[in-house]
């Protein structure tokens, strides 16, 4: 057992720093208030405004360090005026990704009282599903640390470019386990528990396979309903009937544009929170971008940063046997939900009049109040 677990914090870039800070701090009180050790933390540099200044995108020991703590958060990574010499942005998280084998991308969607619903039907308001996303193979393969895409002709001026979409046994086995065990909880947590295979099987190869392992997968799951949607009529089921899912499994490209979407269906990318998950490593992170334009007016909506954090003390509960943390990440998303519900949280992305300090402050006070 861990008495205090140890966190790698990486700020990045833009708002990165805004919401990391936000997000520590709404931890920190969530764990006082019920007597649970606070975690020490790692900082570590990276991202964009770093590799400016220093010409790499980490600090030298960064992804050692970051490898020997029990979570990493990850505030965001990237501005678009600094990229690599073919046109990609800084992206050294893609790399950690893959060196720490961080194959389940969990995207929850949830819908919160009194926050933007871009649906009219009443159900919109009940939605709560979860996109698991490989995020380690699939059309990012070559986007981490594997050889950059193939190029036809002149490098500088060519005729063709490819990129490789990669579908491993070993590894989408392992993302349907998770997404399995994942639809189990829910389903004990009095969810549905169903679980949709989202691929382009009728197309690709690679896609097919993925399924096919799905399939085996399933086997040994019989408590656990199951059904399948090609990408793009899931995209249209998510527009037109999104209640009707409640985890959703699917390649690392597909996840990227869909969890997108479903942000959408409940706000924005303020709300959209994301764990990375492998079988020694978690990386927990907002899905949203460094908004640079914002940084540090007090203006981003560190919602989905705070939520994500909620993820880490959940993840750290039961890898670090400490079951105070879950209790702890379980009091931050009341205090998120209620706070929504009385109208106590009006984040400006949504349009309403609380900046970065106003609702994490908001926040601050439910957890304390209900302590």
């Amino acid at each position: 057992m861990a008495d205090s677990p140890r966190i790698a914090v990486i700020r990045g870039d833009g708002i990165g720093a805004d919401v990391t800070d936000a997000t520590l701090a709404i931890a920190e009180a969530a764990l006082a208030g019920i007597g649970a050790p606070a975690p020490a933390y790692d900082d570590i540099d990276a991202g964009a405004a770093f590799f400016a200044e220093t010409g790499s995108d980490i600090e030298p020991d960064g992804e050692t360090r970051a490898g020997a703590a029990d979570a990493i958060f990850l505030g965001a990574i990237g501005l678009p005026s600094i990229r690599h010499a073919d046109g990609t942005e800084i992206s050294p998280h893609l790399r950690l990704r893959d060196r720490f084998q961080l194959y389940a991308g969990v995207r929850p969607v949830r819908a919160y009282p009194n926050a933007p619903q871009r649906l009219a039907d009443p159900r919109a308001a009940t939605l709560d599903m979860v996109i698991v996303r490989e995020s380690t193979e699939g059309l990012f393969y070559t986007a981490a640390v594997h050889d950059r895409s193939p190029v036809e002709g002149d490098p500088d001026n060519p005729e063709a470019v490819s990129d490789i979409m990669r579908i491993s046994a070993e590894t989408t086995r392992k993302l349907h386990e998770f997404a399995f065990r994942l639809a189990a909880k829910r389903k004990r947590r009095g969810r549905p528990g169903k679980l949709t295979c989202v691929d382009k099987a009728n197309v690709f190869r690679s896609q097919a396979f993925f399924r096919s392992i799905f399939d085996r997968v399933a086997v040994g799951h019989p408590d656990i309903e199951t059904g399948y949607s090609y990408v793009d009529a899931m995209a249209l089921d998510m527009v037109r009937q999104p209640w009707d899912f409640d985890v959703m499994v699917m390649e690392n490209m597909f996840g990227d544009i869909l969890s997108d979407l479903a942000g959408g269906l409940v706000g924005g990318m303020g709300m959209a929170a994301c764990g990375e998950i492998g079988d020694e490593h978690g990386l927990f992170q907002p899905a949203h971008g460094s908004a640079p334009d914002i940084a540090g007016q007090d203006r981003a909506n560190p919602l989905a940063a705070i939520l994500s954090g909620a993820m880490m003390l959940d993840y750290l509960a039961e890898t670090c046997d400490l079951p105070a943390y879950a209790a702890a990440a379980a009091r931050i998303e009341d205090a998120v939900a209620d706070g929504f519900a009385e109208s106590e949280i009006r984040p400006m992305e949504f349009g309403g009049d609380m900046g970065t300090r106003a609702v994490t402050k908001a926040v601050m006070t439910r957890i304390r109040e209900a302590g």
